[in-house]
């Protein structure tokens, strides 16, 4: 263990509740060290759950794990907590020129530009990512395992942990084998036909999930089971016992908002010992279910959330 490591482990450990787990993760990140940096950024999460630094840190380590959606998900929610993060639109421009949408790209990019003009690396990545739209070649990202760790990301901060914005040169002619083709952006890019989707209903959710624990339920309004899946830590799917006991939370909470006058309810997060449940209103007067482990930051809970009811409610119109 470094000097550096052990020194910032040892007032993390004297103070659980310092920012200096900011410093560390960002130490192990540099040196490679993902999953120790991961798990410092998540305990840090645990107790900082409203700190922009502490879900641009996790972006940037999601980034080196090739964990493009969970990055870009992290930068949103640093942008809700800080409207005028600069690094976190950098960050949510690269990964949108990895997976090829480069229209999206440019404007978060233009967005970092207008915060800080004077930063040389947007303004040569702005200029190249026009310069290939101009030129109407489009093209694909090159892998991301490519480039510096150190230039993914980064916080517009300067506190000592702060990593550094994907410059210029990386938004190079990208390769075909990179676009991120996989979890919530494949969902969304789904037609409205029924034959697009899985045969069986228990995996509408499988794209979204990926390899994440979690799961998602789709209930209509008499708590039958629609689509998704909830297997106990036994192996056994209890969708059906979980959607009866829910049989009705929709409408009562649909009840309560009324009574207490204030408007529809959107969604409700449960917080347990082991795990986020989080619940909203779907189509035909139904209700969506999601749970995640503890360990997932709460943005990732309702970004989820609210894919799984995107999904479902096209999924029920293609049935039609």
């Amino acid at each position: 263990m470094s000097d550096d490591v052990r020194r910032l482990s040892d007032e993390l450990a004297r103070d659980p509740s310092s920012l200096v787990f900011l410093q560390l993760g960002e130490t192990l990140r540099k040196r490679e060290q993902l999953e120790l940096a991961l798990k410092v950024a998540l305990r840090g999460l645990e107790r900082h759950p409203h700190s922009a630094d502490a879900h641009d840190l996790l972006a940037r380590i999601a980034v080196d794990r090739g964990e493009m959606q969970r990055a870009f998900d992290e930068w949103d929610m640093v942008l809700r907590l800080d409207p005028k993060h600069g690094g976190a639109r950098k960050g949510m421009g690269f990964v949108c020129f990895r997976q090829g949408k480069l229209h999206e790209a440019e404007k978060y990019l233009a967005e970092a530009n207008a915060l800080d003009p004077d930063d040389p690396s947007t303004v040569a990545a702005l200029e190249n990512i026009r310069k290939r739209l101009a030129s109407g070649n489009g093209g694909h990202p090159e892998r991301s395992e490519s480039l510096p760790r150190a230039q993914r990301g980064g916080s517009r901060h300067s506190h000592p942990s702060s990593g550094q914005p994907p410059d210029g040169d990386q938004y190079r002619d990208p390769s075909p084998s990179a676009r991120d083709d996989s979890g919530p952006d494949r969902a969304a890019r789904s037609t409205q036909h029924a034959a697009d989707f899985p045969r069986d209903p228990r995996l509408l959710f499988a794209d979204l999930i990926g390899e994440e624990e979690r799961t998602a339920l789709l209930l209509d309004a008499q708590g039958l089971v629609l689509a998704g899946a909830y297997v106990s830590h036994e192996g056994r799917d209890v969708a059906q016992e979980v959607g009866a006991e829910l049989s009705g939370v929709s409408e009562e909470a649909r009840r309560a908002m009324r009574h207490l006058g204030l408007g529809e309810w959107t969604s409700i997060v449960f917080e347990t010992q082991v795990a986020y449940v989080a619940m909203a209103p779907a189509p035909q007067e139904g209700l969506l279910l999601v749970a995640a482990a503890r360990t997932t930051p709460l943005g990732l809970v309702t970004r989820f959330l609210d894919r799984a009811v995107a999904l479902s409610r096209t999924w029920l119109e293609s049935l039609r």
